[in-house]
């Protein structure tokens, strides 16, 4: 009998997807790094699709590998890799790269010299975020050297990309300034004789609010898998990940009694206990002690005193619950458990990382429902 789970439905991940097809004329590409986002890289990008995505996005390298070991075909970009790696086995695997600066371009044109094929390639240009991509200022540079490296034959260049930094803010200025970079961007690589069919700047919250942003391609990510990427808003998307723990012990205890370390909680009156077998170690934050909220026997509890490493505890007051019963850290909210925002509200942090957290814990095993 299982302790502890992460529920993942994939028909949950399918309707997502689709929906978000059936808006856009664009190519959807489902990103699934950070082992799609905890729910399982491989079943995710396989219901994906199914659902009508053409394309696949990861961070790293290993990420996409693991899914061509897989045996999943569909295009993949990968697009966060450091110097020295070994880009050629990318190439090999028929794997698309980003590149931002003349470095990463040398890096993946040595790579597609080494096994004798073209590399397909993304230029990143940064129009606002400050994280990755090319600034202006060196953007011509960067697309006349991609352009000579076109020439050889061993690089084709067939995206141009960015990344939105407020578009969760839908009004905020930043993101019409954004565009423009965008638009300039794609100008001066046009200048430059290239001619990308994978435009692409969208991420979730760009896709569902500005379909000005779509261009060719759009980046699937935490409305895949059915959570808001702008908070308050309701897109008609059902949260995939339900994560469930089967109660350890039970016990009353008297009034004054404290819970966990440093005593940080107080039992109010006589009570029952409950110990759950989830803490810090399996993605439940620390910060979630005195705050965060799990259902038993059909009430929403708040947990008592501080998580541990291995367990946390819940007053239950007199109510029937026994070692066995099944505790709800968060769900879809059919039954009114607390869902991923909730989590993301008493934490002060956004639902992708609630997701993340419990997602990519080896002591909680993944369920496909």
């Amino acid at each position: 009998m299982w302790q502890a789970e992460a529920s993942i439905e994939l028909g949950a991940i399918r309707a997502n997807v689709a929906r978000v097809c059936s808006g856009t004329s664009a190519e959807v590409m489902a990103v699934v790094k950070a082992d799609g986002y905890g729910h399982g890289a491989v079943p995710v990008a396989r219901a994906a699709l199914e659902a009508g995505a053409t394309r696949l996005g990861v961070a790293t390298l290993s990420e996409a590998l693991e899914l061509r070991d897989a045996g999943i075909t569909a295009p993949v970009l990968a697009w966060l890799l450091a110097p020295g790696q070994p880009r050629e086995q990318a190439v090999a695997a028929d794997v698309e790269l980003s590149a931002a600066s003349l470095t990463e371009l040398a890096e993946v044109a040595a790579g597609a010299v080494t096994v004798g094929r073209t590399a397909r390639l993304h230029l990143k240009v940064d129009t606002g975020l400050g994280r990755g991509g090319a600034q202006p200022r060196d953007w011509l540079e960067l697309v006349e050297a991609a352009a000579k490296a076109e020439a050889t034959g061993f690089v084709e260049v067939v995206g141009v990309w960015s990344h939105f930094a407020c578009s969760d803010e839908p009004e905020h200025p930043a993101n019409d300034s954004q565009l423009e970079r965008f638009a300039w961007a794609l100008d001066v690589a046009a200048t430059a004789g290239l001619r990308p069919t994978q435009r692409h700047i969208a991420n979730s919250a760009a896709i569902l609010t500005r379909p000005d942003a779509h261009y060719d391609v759009v980046r699937l990510g935490v409305a895949m898998y059915g959570l808001t990427p702008i908070a308050g808003r309701d897109f008609g998307l059902r949260p995939a990940m339900t994560v469930r723990a089967r109660v350890a012990l039970t016990k009353r205890v008297p009034a004054g009694h404290g819970v966990s370390y440093g005593l940080t909680y107080t039992a109010p009156a006589e009570t029952t206990l409950a110990l759950v077998p989830l803490g810090y170690f399996d993605g439940l934050p620390r910060a979630a002690s005195n705050v965060g909220p799990v259902q038993l026997g059909g009430v929403r509890r708040t947990i008592a005193g501080r998580v541990a490493m291995d367990q946390f505890v819940l007053d239950c007051g007199d109510d029937d619950v026994h070692a066995g019963d099944i505790a709800v850290l968060f769900g879809p909210g059919d039954d009114g458990e607390p869902t991923a925002d909730d989590w993301a509200d008493v934490l002060h942090t956004i639902n992708y990382e609630v997701l993340t957290n419990f997602g990519s814990q080896r002591r909680i095993p993944r369920v496909y429902r």
